[in-house]
């Protein structure tokens, strides 16, 4: 019995910190410029499935993005939002999602993006 009950223990000490491990938060720069940016952008990311939590800054044009990092990962959240018309810092937006931006959205694109690491 007692070793019954000291396995379960060792099984739910296990699980917890497993489960506190996977949780990762990241920052990292999105062009936007206005409200419906802001929306756009964290709908992105919020439906990459691991995130819990996005939310962007249209000042300081920084995206704080938690997610479970068992799940995904920074460069598929930055995909995510490049692909709805936001370059991100590892990702460019396709030329035709970013004309089909309503006109206040439409960013300054002379900012480079950086070279992915892969």
């Amino acid at each position: 019995m007692k070793r019954n009950f000291l396995i379960l223990v060792a099984v739910m000490l296990t699980v917890s910190l497993t489960s506190f491990a996977a949780n990762k938060s990241e920052k990292f720069k999105v062009s936007g410029n206005c409200g419906m940016c802001e929306k756009r952008i964290e709908k992105a990311a919020n439906g990459v499935e691991g995130v819990t939590s996005a939310d962007w800054n249209k000042e300081t044009k920084m995206m704080e993005v938690k997610f479970d990092d068992s799940k995904t990962d920074k460069d598929k959240i930055q995909t995510a939002i490049a692909k709805a018309g936001h370059d991100t810092g590892k990702h460019k937006a396709k030329d035709e999602t970013y004309n089909n931006l309503p006109a206040c959205c439409k960013y300054d694109r002379t900012c480079p993006v950086e070279k992915s690491d892969k």
